[in-house]
This record gives structure tokens, sequence and C-alpha cells, in this order.
């Protein structure tokens, strides 16, 4: 692979991800200054980036203080702390109680508390009264608690854990779920706090497995020839330390636990210089609400990017496998609960791809044949959690397109038939095996930029013309749009009757037809909550009522759930955020978009998931005075072995 890389140019920027040794420099300063005890977790460590407008005026040789925001959770204390560590002069800069809060749950917490419930005593005994002797072949797969108004758990810090058998060590224990045994684990004290037993009832008796190690059934079809991608040149990106530079467009990349991957300054080169699209992009919540009623399911729902951190559970990447052609990886490094780094080897992934037809006209008369191959930069990342698997892919096109896409994949989360009886509230994918019914929302956090900070939002529906002499056939139709002025009138939702859509403009830079310039959200998928509005996962994650939020910047306001979702009774994040109204008209803003994807799961989904793809656009709307794809060049009409225009 031939990639581009600038070693001339200021690796360090103010927006570099954290390497190793800042992480671990930045533990060190905030221990012994602050004298932090042996029983204190650091729950999340990440880049505490400058303000806004020291990036957007930086230059190499500026100094701007490197600081590392961290939440430590002291869990003899029961308490948990925020800091802000200043590497440059290596102080602590701040460190401050944040009470009637709880902390993300870490990945070691996870891998511990496998361990603490197979081991108690009273799980032992359910799993005896099921004819189980052996506890070392049960799966425990924990589920954040929640909040759902029990006074007893209270300022507990508590995991939610349900369990499977498998047959074998490498089976799929997802067929044979031990539906009634829950567990409740403190993870302050790391005991198990509480084992429920809801009652024995018939395990599936069918295998579910997916590779062939251990299904023998499964045998690889012997018809599918090779597929290359091959750039004998090399890839046409460019990167700079964080940088990536692409065919006019510009960005630098991030990595947090909690969104994992960041795009900042998304600029596009026109007319002699770089235009600011977006500022920052990421993933700010993930949630998904369970819809099946009974004792065993009716709590289980999960916020997370919030209550597990999407960086801290992404993969690391391989060549042929998550990732076909001439890739560029970057790492991501995160911390343990001990606050030693850790780093993820290729956890991001960059490449082109082709994209089909860019654009093409045959003019009939002459027969002159003018076609445009369209080309994309993907940039991507994939986490697990638990079972299911989610890729994150944002895909720069060369018309000035910008797109979010999540590829959703893994296994479902079973559970057994009520009774031997098939539930309304599920599928049975598989005899005697139950998936529930769900959804999946995810909402995009977008600090838009274009042609300067200060943006609008406007709302366009179309309407049909009245009848008359000025509609004499009754075809006419056409747009009436608005302007939001405050936060809580850009509360909406997609209409697909009136075609509504909404276009992020810049008042202040008007393209040649006197028009501002604009960039609208093109929408793909999408559904609305079925949850009651008084359950508790609707009180938690009030941003699901509406899939559209503007709001003006506040750099404490990057999380729809709010800072601390974990086990919060519900009212946090973009709820809170609109209370004062603010004005959202030619102001510095925010724009956070949700999309919804809504899972009846089928058969065919098991036993393991064929990719599901739910995604949207950011697509130039009077940004640019004409098509911006116009100078890419003609495809190669030459033969050779590896691609060709046409067949000749």
């Amino acid at each position: 692979m031939s990639v581009k890389v600038n070693p001339n140019v200021e690796l360090s920027h103010p927006l570099s991800p954290l390497s190793e040794v800042e992480i671990e420099k930045a533990v060190q300063i905030v221990k012994e200054q602050q004298q932090l005890s042996e029983h204190v977790r650091f729950m999340s460590v990440m880049l505490h980036e400058p303000k806004k407008s020291e990036v957007i005026n930086y230059k190499p040789g500026i100094t701007i203080d490197r600081q590392v925001f961290l939440v430590i959770l002291d869990d003899k204390e029961l308490k948990t702390f925020e800091a802000v560590i200043n590497l440059t002069s290596e102080k602590v800069d701040s460190y401050e109680y944040i009470p009637g809060v709880q902390p993300n749950v870490a990945l070691e917490e996870f891998e511990q508390c496998e361990e603490l419930v197979k081991s108690h005593p009273d799980f032992v005994a359910a799993l005896q009264k099921r004819g189980i002797d052996n506890p070392d072949l049960i799966m425990v797969d924990p589920w954040s608690a929640g909040n759902f108004g029990v006074q007893e758990h209270e300022g507990k810090r508590l995991l939610r854990a349900i369990c499977w058998q498998k047959q074998s060590l490498e089976d799929n224990g997802y067929a044979y779920p031990l539906t009634g045994i829950v567990t409740y684990v403190d993870l302050n004290k790391m005991e198990v706090y509480k084992v429920e037993d809801h009652g024995v009832r018939p395990i599936p008796t069918t295998p579910g497995n997916y590779h062939p190690e251990v299904d023998e059934t499964i045998v690889f079809r012997n018809d599918l020839k090779p597929l290359e991608i091959i750039q004998p040149e090399g890839p046409s990106f460019t990167i700079e330390g964080n940088l990536i530079k692409w065919q006019k467009w510009s960005f630098r990349y991030g990595f947090t636990p909690r969104e994992g991957l960041v795009l900042y300054t998304i600029n596009y080169h026109d007319k002699g210089k770089d235009r600011p699209v977006l500022y920052r992009a990421a993933l700010s919540e993930m949630v998904v609400p369970y819809g099946e009623p009974t004792v065993s399911h009716n709590t289980q729902n999960a916020f997370d990017a919030g209550e597990y951190g999407m960086g801290q559970l992404a993969n690391s990447l391989e060549l042929g496998c998550d990732c076909l052609g001439e890739i560029q990886y970057f790492d991501g490094v995160v911390a343990d609960v001990k606050g030693n780094a850790r780093t993820i080897k290729n956890a991001i992934c960059l490449h082109e791809e082709d994209y089909g037809i860019g654009w093409k006209h045959t003019d009939w008369r002459t027969g002159h044949v003018e076609v445009r191959r369209s080309r994309r930069l993907v940039i991507s990342f994939f986490c697990t959690v638990g079972n299911y698997d989610y890729g994150f892919y944002w895909s720069f096109y060369q018309d000035g397109t910008i797109e979010a896409e999540v590829k959703l994949t893994g296994i479902l989360s079973t559970g057994t038939c009520e009774d031997g009886i098939q539930t309304k509230y599920g599928s049975e994918i598989s005899p005697g095996l139950n998936a529930s019914h769900h959804q999946h929302f995810f909402n995009f956090r977008l600090d838009t930029m274009l042609d300067g900070e200060n943006n609008s939002v406007v709302e366009t529906e179309t309407v049909s013309e009245t009848l008359g002499e000025h509609n004499p056939n009754g075809n006419g139709f056409y747009p009436i749009s608005r302007i939001f002025k405050t936060e809580k009138e850009a509360l909406r939702n997609l209409d697909l009757k009136t075609q509504r859509t909404w276009k992020i403009i810049n008042k202040n830079s008007l393209n040649r037809v006197n028009q501002p310039v604009g960039y609208k959200i093109l929408p793909g998928e999408n559904c609305f909550p079925f949850a009651h509005e008084e359950a508790s996962v609707m009180r938690r994650a009030g941003f699901l009522k509406h899939h559209l939020h503007v709001t003006q910047f506040d750099e404490n306001e990057k999380y729809a759930t709010g800072m601390y979702p974990n086990q919060h009774a519900g009212g946090d994040g973009l709820p809170k955020y609109v209370e004062n109204n603010r004005s959202i008209d030619d102001e510095d803003i925010v724009v956070w978009y949700t999309m919804g994807h809504h899972h009846i799961p089928r058969p065919e989904d098991w036993p393991v998931m064929p990719t599901a793809y739910i995604n949207f656009q950011l697509k130039p709307v009077g940004f640019f005075d004409r098509n911006p794809a116009i100078d890419v060049p003609r495809p190669e009409k030459k033969c050779h072995a590896t691609s060709s225009c046409h067949t000749q």
C-alpha cells in the first residue's frame, strides 16, 4: 500500500487523539496531586477539547494547553469526580465532585461480572434446578440495570445479568437461553447483590452455530470468484498527523471511549479556499428499547454509548475481512480502570470505494456520451456490544455529499417462549427460541459551520396548488419554508405526506442566485418509538420523541442523554438543553438528528444477522454554484486486466 504521508508537517494538533504516553501522564498527575487511593477507578479518560475559537484560529507554532478530561470513581467513598489535567503545565486544572450520578460501565467490569455471577451459590442453585451442575459453559451477559424507581436500587451501581448455556466451548450459547434467572451485581462492591429465579422453562434444543468448525451442515459455496480491489498508484488521500485530505475534502479524526470515531473541521475546497461545513460530528447516543413486557425482559433496554461506550468496545479490524482495498488504519487509544493506556490496534479504517455512476448523459441527437464514475472516501469503526455488532461509517462524496451510515449485525438477544407458547412480543426464530421485538435509535450531533459559525435551520414542506385557472390540470405543487427562531420551534419529526426537509443555511453567505448557501438532511430509514411516554426508557431518552433538535452551541452539551445516563431517572440531555428556548437563528448552532431501525426479528436473522443498513446524508443545496463533481475526470476506456470502462 502506498499512502501519502507528509513528513514535514506538524503532527501535533490541538485536536490530535490522545497518545498512550499522554493518558498515563494525566493519570499519574491526578494520582499524585490529588493523593488518590487504590480504590479509584478511571471510568473515562479523553481529550479535553480546546475552545472552538482557539481551534479555528490555530496556526502551527501557536501554543494551546493540552488538557485531558477524566471521570474518576472512588468505589469506597461511592463518589464520582471529574478532573481536567493540564499536560502542558503538569497541573490539575480542576477536580470536582459530581453528586447523584453513576458513571459508565467499564470493559473490565463486564468480565468481572460474569465470573462473580457464575460462582455465587444462589446462581449455582438456580442452575441445579435446571439440571445444570457445571457453570463453566454458562454465558453471562451484563446489562445496565436502568432506572425503574426501585428504592432499594438508589445509590447502588448495578448491572442486571441474564444467562445462556453453551453445549461446548465454541458453541453459540444464545441458542440455549436460561430465561427466568436474573442476577443483579453491585459494581462498587463487586459482589452479587441479588439472584432472582422466575421459574424453570424448557430450554430449546436446536443448535444455532454459524461457522463450519462447529456445524458440519455449513458448507461454503464453491462458485464465488475472487474480487480484488487494486490501486496500482496507491490511494488518492493524504494523511498529515490526524488531518486527512481527499478530493477537495479535508477533516481531522479523533477517538473517544464514549463516541468512538469523531470528525472535526470538515472543509471542502471551493473557489480557491477551504469552505467549512461542519466543526464536529459524532454519534451522540444510541438507545435500544425492547418491546417485551414479561418479567424477564421488561427492564431490557440499553444506552450503548452513554452506559458502555462505543469507543472502548471497538474492534481491531482486519484487512480483507472488515475492510477491502488500499487501507490506512489508525489505532484507538483508551484507558482501563487502573488508568493504564490500552491501544485498540486498527480501530479505525480509511479507504476509497467506487460508488457506481456519479453522473451521466447521452445526447440522443449526436450520440455523444459523457459519464463519470463516483468515488467516495470512507472512514469507519466497528464495535461489539454484547450480542450485537455495529459499524459506524462516514462517507465523503465528490459531489459534496456527506453520509453517516450504521451497519447492524451480530446475534439477536434470545429467550425462551413463555410456557412453550410463542409470545406476541417477539418472534420464534428457531424451535422454542424467542427473539423480542426491539428498536435501535441513533442520535448524531452535528456542530454545523457552513461558511462560518453563525447558521440557521430552514424547514421546507411541499403543498399542492389549489385548483383553478392558475392550475387547470391540478398538477401544480410548490415548497413553502420557514426559519426556526428558537430551540422549541425546532422540535420536529419527519412527515412523508409533506416531504418535510430541514436545511442548514448561512444567511451571511449567498450563492450566485442570491440565496443563502445550505446543506439539507436527507433521511434514510427512520421510525418512532413504541414505548409509552411514561415508560422508563422514554423518561431517560426523551430525545426519542423528535427526529430533529436544534440547539444553540454550548461546549458542555455533547450528549443527547446528558453526561451520566447510567441509572439516571431521566430529564437530562436534549429535553433539558432546550428548556431555555435559546435563539437558533443566525447563531452558532448544533443540529441533532435521530434515526431509528425497527426490528421485528425473522428466522433469517438467526443464527447471525445479515447486515441491516440505516443512514442519513447531508446534501448541498445551493452551497455550490453548479455540480461540484463536474470536474471529475473521464474514466479510462482502455481495457486491461483489472478494470475497464466498457467492453470493446
